[in-house]
């Protein structure tokens, strides 16, 4: 037995709330992960999906060695190929013909070398981050309100509020650490709850007041709250007076705005003046933003229409009264930091200032710094597409599965000379694009630093070997600058060179007795004289953190903003309704977002079977009345078409979303579903402002699909379901289940017809293989050296059940009683709805002890079953079930 390893503290992989996690070898070669007590933001708590860091720890679809033209090559290579295409096309076109599109998955590390790289001496501001998909309007809202990019706010806050607004925040699915925080607030202190969202959410079983707002209305709904607190005199006008600007234009505009809200904003009167009383009566308001604010062709103003009501009441840097930007990837705020936006220079430095645009070309000691702001993400990719930009550098993330109308994405890069992608899988739907592939370390190889929602900066340390050949970003993209010409500007040896760098910038004329005082809040000055040691050892803490190694948990506490006069400013914020292609043609408007137990494009939470029962395919939520309308049933396949392309999704139906109305999650892309992404539907509406895509508000159609046979094959290793005949499958979609994968496939084909391609394709064996037809089934299983690697079932479609899963007898021995059970038809074809996947614990287990027992409260379900006993995220989904399976 070996002897357990010491832990290692690091931070989560996913949201943006960044929780501290432990890891270390357990007795049995087993890689343990859990919630580190110490770190401010989750004293220990994990959600599902951090609680199964250590199931994605595999070598499945790892990148591991350089590649030219899908040919694997050294690193050297590789390294002077990508700089040799790169400098080729800035000599025949120029700087700007070359791009680079970066993600919130990188560490502040990597994201400052790429950033100084090309803004600073390749010369092109054409470098911009998926985070201009998420949180570029709160970016230009916090900008245009506060001078700066800062976040006001801290998690404590939650806590500390008397009211809390979660708007476009599904906050119990997307960030369910906080939720836990807000749910225990709310019972120890009554906490009231306002929940802004077209849907019915996870968020909402725990609100007060659910106002299910007409999408895109939201400037309406605050525009309201600052007339009506101004009309009851709950202006805070000291406030006002000393530390704000503008007062007069926002409140004109608010007060001009149609004054029949309710009709703008589908609010019913009653309940907007519950939420009006709500936030004018309590001193301690906390207003939650996220993604249903920010993607939107009005998310800066409907960012400032909330920021307005907050600087009017002067609830803004005291405790538990703050608006508040929840950002959804681990370093979407360090990648901000460092300048990752097309729009934004280092340090929170500004294009608009002369004076920044030269402390930072002194700084780096270059005379190729850009003046101007680049293109950003949709407007790069049109550029691509029209082949201005020649060259683009994609690093960590998946611009043709995330992009709006990625069929025209797809079509671009496909056109483009020079595709250069760095990242850590070895397959994805941008890859297959790529003339030069750098096998990029992944999250547990990696070191280097991140932030979080509250500003506070975390050690993200190495967790594992590094798997092949892979190697870290900033080293990649340092051998490359090298090689074009920089070498003495690139000399980075490790990771805590580059903080000290990014330290150093952010303190620059950053001090009130400086001459040429150039002030930001982004201020690490007190991290100054960190050693390598230091830096390895550095514990969680907020910036700013100033040469003294003062801390601040709020901002703006003292009424002084970073803006020419130190005054915040307020914003008008003219409401104009949501302008859609919707017609008779396109009658659904189409909302997007996660869900709980998944991330982005499933690269890292898809390699974790426990986490693949809860919602196990692509679907989209419809209204009943709307079903009833298409004459579609629960669990149908469905075409779903829009302006920009067309997809398949089976169909859930729900009154969790309004009539008129439709949800799809995002997470689904061309490797784990046949027509699953949502991003071939999403029209390219942006806001003028921030330039962010709007992704909850695209015009649909649906189109009832009819098959007649379902397939489930098994497999030990993931297999190629694109090298089928096209009429094999009219759809299918694939999860990870214990030790292998499994693959569910509607055909129009008969039962004998599919089963006759698919033993072809996979089920061939030299060893041995056993074959059935029992009860309409076809039925059989592969071995090899006596163990099983592949299985097959298929049988007739029935209209009136859908199944998701078979028995899972991969890995079995071929004596094995399941073996032999499933291929005589004894096994259970089930729907394996797993509510708390901690756990591992079903619906219908949940159902079944409930009557069994007459359970009444979650307590001692819970105790009978462990079901919400993990993480908790599941526990509003069982007291639903609690509440609705009474006698």
């Amino acid at each position: 037995m070996k002897k357990e390893s010491s832990w290692i503290k690091s931070t989560c992989a996913y949201c943006g709330v960044g929780c501290g996690i432990k890891s270390r070898i357990n007795n049995n070669g087993q890689f343990d992960i859990k919630g580190d007590e110490e770190h401010p933001a989750n004293k220990g708590k994990l959600c599902t999906k951090g609680l199964t860091l250590a199931e994605t720890l595999i070598n499945d679809n790892r990148m591991l060695t350089p590649h030219i033209l899908n040919k694997p090559v050294g690193w050297n290579e590789a390294l002077d190929e990508a700089a040799l295409q790169l400098q080729d096309v800035i000599n025949h076109y120029g700087a700007n013909a070359v791009a680079f599109y970066i993600s919130g998955q990188l560490l502040t590390e990597d994201y400052y070398v790429i950033n100084k790289l090309a803004k600073g001496f390749i010369g092109t501001a054409n470098i911009d981050t998926n985070s201009r998909l998420c949180m570029s309007s709160a970016v230009a809202g916090h900008q245009r309100a506060f001078g700066e990019d800062c976040v006001a706010g801290c998690y404590d806050d939650l806590e500390a509020a008397e009211v809390v607004i979660l708007t476009g925040s599904n906050l119990a699915w997307c960030h369910p650490v906080l939720f836990q925080r807000l749910k225990q607030a709310q019972k120890e202190h009554n906490t009231k709850i306002v929940v802004i969202d077209p849907r019915h959410t996870a968020s909402c079983d725990i609100a007060d007041l659910h106002l299910a707002i007409t999408p895109g209305s939201d400037v309406a709904l605050f525009n309201g709250l600052l007339s009506y607190l101004h009309n009851h005199n709950k202006f805070d006008q000291d406030y006002i007076n000393a530390h704000t600007n503008n007062i007069e234009a926002a409140l004109a505009t608010a007060l001009t705005q149609d004054t029949n809200i309710s009709q703008l904003t589908g609010i019913s009167e009653a309940n907007l003046h519950v939420f009006y009383q709500l936030f004018a009566n309590h001193p301690r308001t906390v207003t939650v933003y996220s993604q249903g604010v920010n993607q939107s062709v009005s998310g800066t103003d409907k960012v400032n229409a909330i920021i307005n009501c907050h600087l009017a009441t002067g609830r803004i840097g005291k405790p538990g009264a703050t608006p508040f930007s929840i950002t959804g990837q681990p370093n979407a705020m360090g990648g901000r930091e460092v300048g990752g936006l097309a729009t934004t220079l280092a340090a929170h430095l500004s294009f608009d200032r002369h004076d920044h645009w030269q402390l930072l070309s002194d700084f780096w000691q270059t005379d190729k710094l850009v003046t101007q702001p680049g293109l950003k993400a949709v407007d790069m990719f049109d550029a691509i597409a029209a082949g201005t930009i020649k060259a683009v550098w994609i690093i960590a993330t998946n611009p043709a599965a995330s992009l709006p109308n990625s069929n025209k994405i797809n079509q671009a890069l496909a056109q483009c000379p020079c595709v250069i992608v760095s990242d850590c899988v070895d397959n994805n739907d941008t890859l297959r694009h790529a003339t030069i592939k750098l096998p990029a370390q992944g999250w547990s190889e990696k070191s280097g630093t991140v932030t979080n929602s509250e500003r506070c900066i975390s050690r993200q340390r190495r967790l594992l070997p590094t798997q092949g050949e892979a190697k870290p970003d900033w080293w990649i993209i340092n051998q490359i600058a090298n090689r074009m010409g920089f070498k003495d500007s690139f000399n980075y040896t490790n990771e805590a060179q580059i903080f000290a760098e990014h330290v150093a910038l952010t303190s620059v004329n950053n001090h009130p007795n400086h001459p040429n005082h150039t002030p930001r809040l982004l201020n690490l000055s007190g991290l100054s004289h960190l050693t390598e040691h230091d830096y390895d050892t550095l514990v969680p803490q907020q910036w700013p953190i100033n040469g003294d190694g003062i801390t601040h948990q709020r901002l703006f506490s003292d009424g002084v903003f970073p803006t020419k006069d130190g005054r915040a400013c307020f914003i008008a914020t003219p409401y104009h309704p949501l302008i859609t292609q919707r017609s008779a043609s396109y009658p659904l408007l189409l909302n997007t977002g996660r869900v709980r137990d998944q991330w982005h494009t499933m690269t890292r939470t898809g390699l974790a079977a426990s986490l693949a029962d809860h919602i196990q395919q692509p679907l989209i939520s419809v209204h009943p009345t709307d079903a009833n309308h298409y004459h579609i049933n629960d669990n149908q396949l469905v075409t779903v078409t829009s302006h920009s392309g067309e997809a398949i999704f089976r169909v859930r139906i729900t009154t969790d979303v309004s009539p008129k109305q439709a949800f799809i999650a995002i997470h689904w892309t061309q490797q784990n579903a046949s027509t699953g992404s949502v991003c071939a539907l999403i029209d390219e509406q942006c806001d003028p402002i921030s330039g962010q895509p709007q992704y909850k508000a695209t015009a649909i159609q649906l189109t009832p699909l009819t098959y007649t046979t379902d397939a489930i094959l098994t497999t030990t290793k993931a297999v190629a379901l694109t090298d089928l005949p096209s009429s094999t499958a009219l759809y299918w979609v694939c999860k990870k289940v214990k030790a292998g994968y499994q693959y569910c496939i509607s055909s129009n084909l008969t039962p004998s017809a599919l089963e006759q391609i698919l033993m072809m394709y996979f089920m061939h064996s030299t060893q041995h293989d056993l074959r059935a037809i029992t009860h309409n089934s076809r039925r059989a299983v592969i071995f090899e050296h006596g163990r099983s690697i592949r299985s097959l079932l298929i049988l007739p479609h029935d209209n009136h059940h859908y199944f998701t899963t078979s028995s899972n007898i991969i890995d079995h021995d071929i004596n094995d009683l399941k073996v032999h059970q499933f291929l005589n038809g004894e096994d259970k074809l089930i729907d394996t709805d797993i509510v708390c996947v901690c756990k591992q614990i079903t619906k219908q287990q949940l159902i079944d002890t409930i009557a069994s027992n007459k359970v009444q409260d979650l307590s001692t379900l819970s105790r009978i079953t462990t079901a919400g006993t993990g993480c908790g995220s599941c526990c509003t989904e069982i007291e639903n079930l609690l509440n609705n399976n009474q006698d």
